[in-house]
């Protein structure tokens, strides 16, 4: 039997935990802080095909949503409090575009997807205005994705965890990792704050972390924090039926700039309250309020839902998502060092992604041929290799 320990109890490491577990690994977690309480806990728990150009991103999410109603299906017939705390929402989303240059591009990339097996449609103002009332009449070209979905992260990312203790994974919090234990170049556990821990199979799913985390064994890979900021309002009426977001969306995500960049998206909660985002900063690991990303959040969500103008703002949050240039995730073993594994580099679509990204590295480490290509989301490619000053021999991410 396998000893895997996995590096960070958000949602890729409570996935690999519960998928593992199942495939009969020992499992153990080390988190330095709280389950599920940095990136998952700060994001909008989306599951989304929608915002995804066709390629191997797209492939990872089609394959993730998939599996996400089976993982909560099994996990509901042993905990059905821990599933249900999921909250498991298929709602779908719909992308807007309020420009006729925009429509065009909108009509081009839902054409693009549906050749690669998304499900969507174009919706005609009327049939756009049943579906969301409060919606801006101002759009020249609405598509609807029915497979998009939503849970509550931190509540989907516990069952995960809560069905892989049922397997007997170990689950450690307050335990940061120190430095390696290594036999030559290999791997064998890592020195912790609560002592020394080895394993087969060191997995790095810390997340805007991961950087760090690589870099103290000795393996480092250019994974950056990306913050994002999101406002929540005040319990409201049903007032917001899809996760609605403007084609500027996509834009954001992709770009590489370091500035604020920032689109309208807005969704419902099941208890009420609306999540209104969004915007994409690369600004290290600052938690300082930017009261210019609240108000282009604010001012954009009013473009799209007029009706918000007078709804309270109960609070906003930040958090950071794991970001690497070329926009794919890292999975698979890292080269440098025997027994490393990295799955990280999601940046804001770790939900989404988790269930395929475990599914993936089940496969492989179990000796199983997996269903998606990994070759696109390895370690050693240039994005996520670190670059070398050849005067300082100092790698700089």
């Amino acid at each position: 039997m396998t000893d895997v320990l996995i590096i960070g109890a958000g949602v890729i490491g409570c996935a690999l935990a519960e998928r593992l577990g199942r495939a009969g690994a020992a499992v153990r977690i080390c988190e330095q802080g709280a389950v599920a309480s940095a990136t998952t806990a700060h994001g909008e728990g989306n599951i989304l095909v929608s915002d995804k150009s066709p390629g191997p991103e797209l492939d990872l999410a089609l394959l993730s949503r998939r599996l996400w109603p089976e993982v909560l299906d099994r996990i509901g017939t042993r905990l059905p409090a821990d599933a249900a705390a999921a909250e498991w929402e298929p709602k779908g989303g719909i992308i807007v575009a309020t420009t006729d240059e925009g429509a065009s591009a909108l009509r081009a990339y839902a054409a693009a997807q549906r050749r690669a097996g998304v499900r969507c449609e174009e919706l005609d103002p009327p049939r756009l205005a049943a579906a969301e009332p409060a919606l801006t009449p101002d759009v020249r070209a609405a598509m609807y994705y029915p497979d998009d979905a939503q849970v509550q992260p931190a509540g989907a990312a516990t069952a995960l965890l809560a069905a892989a203790v049922t397997t007997g994974a170990v689950v450690e919090t307050d335990c940061a990792v120190l430095a390696p234990i290594l036999r030559g170049e290999s791997l064998l556990g890592v020195h912790t704050t609560r002592g020394p821990r080895f394993a087969d199979v060191v997995i790095n799913a810390a997340g805007p972390w991961s950087g760090t985390v690589a870099a103290l064994l000795g393996a480092p890979i250019a994974i950056r924090p990306r913050r994002g900021d999101v406002l929540i309002t005040a319990p409201m009426p049903p007032t917001v039926f899809h996760k609605v977001y403007d084609a500027d969306y996509m834009a954001a995500v992709a770009t590489p700039d370091t500035a604020l960049q920032s689109s309208a998206v807005v969704e419902s909660t099941r208890g009420g309250p609306l999540l209104l985002g969004s915007t994409r900063r690369r600004c290290g690991f600052d938690t300082r309020l930017h009261l210019d990303s609240l108000a282009a959040i604010a001012r954009k969500a009013l473009r799209l839902f007029p009706t918000l103008a007078d709804t309270a703002i109960m609070r906003a949050y930040n958090g950071f998502r794991p970001y690497v240039d070329d926009h794919l995730p890292v999975i698979g073993p890292d080269p440098r060092r025997p027994a490393l594994w990295h799955t990280t580099g999601h940046e804001g679509a770790g939900i989404g992604l988790s269930l395929a990204t475990a599914e993936l590295t089940s496969h492989t480490l179990t000796g199983t041929p997996p269903t998606l290509n990994l070759t696109p989301f390895r370690p050693d490619r240039p994005a996520v290799m670190p670059s070398t000053d050849p005067t300082t021999k100092t790698a700089t991410p």
